[in-house]
């Protein structure tokens, strides 16, 4: 399984923090946000890492992740051209993926519970792993994408909606096989 963190964006709603860097450097708590993404994939054993963001802030990415051995593992970088969401990004990581299995991250989501679980699960699949998306109940959605479920199938992901199908929100992690190329 290889790993895809996309740390793209404009970061508009942190203005100005985000006038001079990529939301994804900003400090939450001692390091930058980026890093929680970074060792929730090494805590899941992924030890090679796609990071895409666009071009204005690659060299601060770069310089800040490095080459991936502070963290043991290795990274890949791609530029996203345009903010056209996370399929476009998502897109880019076709050739690095090959036809292994990728864990996705946003990387300007902090996840406070180890994702493991979510990991070890999807790997022990051993036919037809298709697409999983991480969802946590919460009491008010409308300020997150929303999965509307068929039992234990996502259906639908509406983004920030004013009438929620359900309580469940899409936090930012997602495991694909290699058919999720044929699709996006």
């Amino acid at each position: 399984m290889k790993g895809i963190i996309l740390a793209g964006g404009k970061g508009t709603r942190l203005y100005p923090l985000t006038r001079h860097t990529n939301k994804h450097l900003l400090p939450v708590g001692p390091e930058p946000m980026i890093y929680n993404p970074v060792k929730n994939m090494v805590a899941c054993g992924v030890r090679e890492i796609l990071v895409v963001t666009s071009s204005r802030h690659m060299g601060d990415i770069v310089t800040s992740l490095g080459s991936g051995e502070e963290f043991g593992v290795d990274f890949t970088y791609k530029v996203q051209e345009e903010a056209r969401g996370i399929s476009d990004a998502l897109r880019l990581g076709r050739r690095f993926a090959g036809e292994e299995s990728v864990f996705v991250l946003l990387g300007d989501n902090i996840f406070d519970t180890p994702l493991a679980h979510f990991t070890a699960n999807y790997r022990e699949q051993q036919k037809e792993r298709g697409a999983r998306v991480m969802l946590v109940k919460v009491n008010d959605p409308t300020g997150f994408g929303v999965a509307a479920l068929d039992e234990t199938k996502v259906v639908e992901i509406q983004e920030k909606p004013e009438k929620p199908k359900s309580n469940y929100a899409v936090v930012g992690a997602y495991l694909y096989d290699s058919q999720v190329w044929e699709i996006i």
